[in-house]
This record gives structure tokens, C-alpha cells and sequence, in this order.
């Protein structure tokens, strides 16, 4: 059957917007072209509704104490410990330990049976199962789902959390975002035979023609001067089509705030710091909220500025190809978005949040797609300066080079051939 005709049932869950992100561009995989959300899905029972809501409650409440100082760090630390992601070297001798979160999630099974409607309605139906969020694939493989059921990974590196407490005997097939995820799921457990290294899946109307033709004018405006150019002329050659010619618009800033919405305060920050680059024209600044419109009047009418706002997550994910197209350097927290470097849009990274980002951030950084912000108070100083020395678009470039951009179809090749 052709890939595209393929149907399953695809999953996601309301936490952030990472998951939902995932399976997005797998959208017209879904049986009817809807993706199912585990946490609000029609006739859910009310004890799986509250456990739910108690999860979901906690992640957002975590995510946004990062903002206090002190006591926040505290907090989230404690909590950050029960999912952390141990360093790969050494290598352990033998499989690492179920965690305390994972343990957890098997007691939510075991006493509450948390999931178990949701999969004994899919199973009337045994489709394909796609899934984005780790404990409906435990949740698949508990219950005794007939199909098979395939986890995309989200981040670069992982936590004992994505494999069942027996991984060693799970049928689970992975997606991997990376080759170090991989390694990861295998040092859990997870046979090899069930892993496959798809990469994070893009938007696929993000690609082609118009993702060539978005870089060529970021490597011209990020590089005004041709020091990156005038160096490595032969390299960009070799991937772009048509050499960059010199581009005089404005260089477009892109910043998104998360799911929880924690990072309002940095981006009005650089709102500030960036005011009298935008009254000269050389810089906009476009602050994408998603679905957090509380935050506008945060962010007052402003030269230069233009501040996105969605109603639903549906039509934030639908526009958010467009939003790329126009970026020129994306300043997020090491999230999912750090797979968009693969587009060649170079990143500026808040700081991390949780042990995943503190991973995302390393693999971001070792790849060369991006780098580190420094103070968001004085960006007026340090941007142009990146600009003028063409970092940002060598590190769009290094993205755009390393990085695998076709995980989408790649995990559509995935499921057609093991299903």
C-alpha cells in the first residue's frame, strides 16, 4: 500500500506542545485524518480524566516555577532528578534501572488502570499505533494492544522513562530522533531490531523548493559582509543550488515561547534590548505566543514587532510552517524546535529546561546549528555582532547539513514495512 494511503491510529497528549508537534505532520496518516489526544479524547472515564489533569496540571505548574528564583530551581531540580538522563560514558555494564517516574507509570496501570480504555477502543480497530508520548506506548504494550505500536522520539537523548520495565522483551518499534537516542533506548534494553534512527518529522510542506530558497536568503543576510561566504563559497555550492546573492531586507528574529509559557519575560527582554535596531529598520522581531494569548498585552504595539497569538494548537501547528519560511534566526529554549535547525534556521537558545533540553542543547551545540543567548537585555550589542561575523549563518548551514530532515517520511516508510 502506498505511504500515504497508509492509515493508523495516531496518538499524541496535551503536555506542552512537543507531543503534538510530533504528530502533526503525520496527521494525514490518521484514520480520518484525526490524531487522537490520550488526555481529552471523547468517553474518556472520569477516573482517567482526573489522573490526567493531575499530570498535566503539574508539568505546566513545574515548567513555569523555573521562573522564581531559588525556590524554583529547587523545586524543579527535585523533580528534574526523577527523570534524569544519565551521562553515556561510562558505559553501564549492565541495563539501567527502571526509574522512579517509569515505576510510576506501571502503578497508575496497575491500580487505576490508567489507559486501558483508550486502548481497548483502539483495539477494535487494530491499526498501526503511532504515538508521541512515551506511557501510551507502555500503556499499548501493558493492556495488550493486537497491533503494532511505534514511539517517536521527541528529543535528542532520552530518559529510562521511554522503555518499559522489561525492555528487554518489549515489541515496542521505535522512531529515534538520533543516533545517541538510539544508543540510549539499546543501553535500556531495547533490542536493536527495534529501533530505527527516523529523525524528528517535519512539516513536509516545510521542505523542498521553499526551504532552499528560505536558506539561500538567510546565508545572505546572516553573512553581509561574505566572512562565512567568502570561505566556504565551494561547501554552500555543493547544497544550494544558487549562490546566495546579497540580500539588504531585514533580518526576521523569531521568538517562541513554550507550552507552559515560561519565557515571556526573556522575550520581552529582547523586545527592549532590540527597539532601536527596529526603528532603523534592520532587524524585525516576531514573538510567537501558540496558544497563549494572555500574554499579549505583555508585549505593546511596537515598531517593527509583530506578536502571533493562536486560538487552538491545530491552527498554531497549521501556520507555524509559514512562521519558519520567514525566520531568519529562531531564538527558542532547547525543546523539540531544535529539529527545525534542520531546515537551516540557525537557533539562539534560552536556557534549558529539564534534563531532555539540557541534552538538546549539548546536541545543538556539538552539531554547530546554533548557540547559546547571551544577556536578552543587551541582544541590541551581541546580535549585530553575530551577524557581522557570520556565525549565525554558518550555523544555519551546519543544520541544514548534519541534521535529517526527512523524518516524516521516513517514519511513514517505518510503519508501512512493519505493520
Amino acid at each position: 500500500m502506498p505511504l500515504s494511503r497508509k492509515k493508523a491510529w495516531v496518538v499524541t497528549a496535551d503536555m506542552g506542545y512537543g507531543h503534538q508537534r510530533a504528530t502533526w505532520p503525520l496527521r494525514n496518516m490518521a484514520l480520518k485524518n484525526r490524531v487522537i489526544v490520550a488526555n481529552a479524547y471523547p468517553g474518556m472515564p472520569s477516573g482517567d480524566a482526573s489522573l490526567w489533569k493531575e499530570v498535566r496540571m503539574f508539568y505546566e505548574a513545574i515548567s513555569r516555577f523555573t521562573k522564581f528564583p531559588v525556590i524554583g530551581d529547587l523545586v524543579f531540580s527535585l523533580f528534574d532528578s526523577f527523570q534524569r538522563i544519565e551521562e553515556f560514558y561510562p558505559r553501564a555494564k549492565s541495563f539501567a534501572e527502571p526509574s522512579f517516574q517509569l515505576r510510576q507509570t506501571y502503578g497508575l496501570m496497575k491500580t487505576h488502570s490508567w489507559g486501558k480504555h483508550l486502548i481497548g477502543q483502539l483495539s477494535k480497530n487494530p491499526l498501526p499505533l503511532i504515538t508521541s508520548f512515551a506511557p501510551v506506548a507502555l500503556m499499548a504494550e501493558y493492556w495488550k494492544y493486537p497491533g503494532p505500536v511505534f514511539l517517536i522520539v521527541t528529543d535528542s537523548d532520552i530518559s529510562r522513562s521511554w522503555a518499559p520495565l522489561k525492555a528487554t522483551r518489549t515489541r515496542i518499534l521505535y522512531c529515534a530522533s538520533t543516533e545517541r537516542s538510539k544508543e540510549r533506548l539499546q543501553s535500556y534494553g531495547v533490542p536493536k531490531r527495534n529501533i530505527k534512527v527516523t529523525g524528528f518529522p517535519l512539516p513536509e510542506e516545510s521542505l523542498g523548493k521553499s526551504m532552499e530558497k528560505a536558506l539561500s536568503r538567510r546565508v545572505s543576510l546572516l553573512d553581509p559582509y561574505k566572512k562565512y561566504r567568502g570561505k566556504y563559497k565551494a561547501h554552500i555550492s555543493q547544497y544550494l543550488k544558487k549562490a546566495p546573492s546579497q540580500n539588504t531586507k531585514a533580518v526576521t528574529v523569531s521568538f517562541a515561547i513554550g507550552g507552559a509559557g515560561a519565557q515571556d519575560d526573556v522575550a520581552h527582554a529582547v523586545m527592549e534590548s532590540l527597539k532601536p535596531l527596529l526603528r532603523e529598520g534592520n532587524v524585525r522581531l516576531s514573538i510567537v505566543l501558540g496558544t497563549h494569548g494572555e500574554l499579549r498585552a505583555k508585549f505593546p504595539k511596537t515598531k517593527g514587532v509583530t506578536v502571533e497569538a493562536f486560538s487552538t494548537k491545530e491552527t498554531y501547528f497549521r501556520s507555524f510552517p509559514k512562521i519558519i519560511e520567514q525566520t531568519d534566526i529562531l531564538w527558542t529554549k532547547p525543546s523539540e524546535l531544535v529539529f527545525y535547525a534542520a531546515l537551516g534556521i540557525p537557533l539562539l537558545l534560552a536556557p534549558p529546561i529539564g534534563s531532555q533540553e539540557v541534552q538538546n542543547r549539548k546536541w545543538v551545540l556539538d552539531v554547530g546549528a546554533g548557540m547559546d543567548q547571551m544577556d536578552p537585555k543587551l541582544c541590541h550589542q551581541w546580535l549585530p555582532d553575530l551577524i557581522a561575523n557570520g556565525r549565525l549563518a554558518e550555523a544555519a548551514m551546519q543544520g541544514f547539513v548534519e541534521m535529517e530532515k526527512n523524518g516524516t517520511s521516513a517514519i511513514k516508510k517505518f510503519v508501512a514495512t512493519h505493520s
